[in-house]
């Protein structure tokens, strides 16, 4: 197999270690919009082998080993989603995490831990660790989003991701806390994974990029060895969806559960 797993000495990729409702596709468009940093989003978002061929229209010989086939995935991804700038970007969120790693084992065997293995099949990467630290506010965020079907809009109002019909949120505390305990779980691991592999990331929360966006870009094009400049011009494509009605919830589940 011609195998894409090397070493290289300077950053050649960066993943993104989040959780649903950070901030994180804020930080995906900012990224891609600075033409410096590829075009960092979910591409293993779906734990499944026949979901990663189709995202990148391949068709491999059924007869071929799965090394092979995850060989063809991996390269198609950093080739495409790099975009000429040297840089492969991606977003991990921890539900699919598991699985992404059980191929990363498959593609790149004989490493001593998961942190080698990143770094065979992508060469040098920076770990960045975006949280959202008041999980309340990140759970009703995820709850609203789920019961209205909008996920993301732009600054002026135009939807640019819903999964659903629209329809009108209604407050709902157990899941609420369902959700709160779901995140602050996935917090966890990622510390977790941190530390079992011995990985300093970059720590990034969703209050200061939703406060300072660009400044937060340029921390990142900073610990990159990327030029700063290249975060001038851009501007947030993504809006925040906090209104009246999520901060009532957020007023109302704390009241009820004492959380702070």
């Amino acid at each position: 197999m011609g195998t894409i797993c090397k070493t290289m000495t300077k950053f050649a990729s960066y993943v993104i270690c989040t959780s649903p409702r950070s901030g994180s596709t804020l930080l995906c468009s900012l990224l891609a919009a600075t033409g410096a940093a590829g075009n960092p989003k979910s591409y293993f978002h779906e734990p499944a082998l026949a979901d990663w061929l189709d995202r990148f229209d391949l068709t491999p010989d059924p007869s071929m080993p799965e090394r092979d086939v995850l060989a063809e995935v991996f390269r198609a991804a950093i080739a495409k989603r790099s975009l000429g700038t040297g840089l492969f970007g991606l977003r991990l969120q921890r539900h699919s995490f598991d699985f992404f790693i059980e191929k990363l084992s498959v593609l790149c065997p004989g490493r001593r831990n998961d942190r080698e293995r990143f770094t065979a099949a992508f060469g040098e990467t920076l770990f960045i660790h975006l949280t959202r630290t008041d999980k309340v506010d990140q759970a009703v965020s995820y709850v609203m989003a789920n019961q209205t079907g909008l996920w993301h809009q732009a600054p002026d109002g135009t939807e640019l991701e819903r999964l659903s019909e629209p329809c009108s949120p209604v407050y709902d505390e157990a899941e609420i806390l369902k959700r709160y305990t779901e995140l602050t779980a996935l917090d966890g691991a990622w510390d977790h994974w941190f530390e079992k592999e011995g990985i300093e990331p970059l720590r990034l929360t969703y209050d200061a990029l939703s406060a300072d966006p660009i400044e937060t870009l340029c921390q990142i094009l900073d610990r990159l060895g990327r030029d700063r400049m290249a975060a001038e011009g851009v501007v947030p494509g993504v809006a925040k969806l906090a209104d009246a009605t999520s901060r009532d919830w957020v007023t109302r589940f704390r009241g009820a559960t004492d959380q702070a």
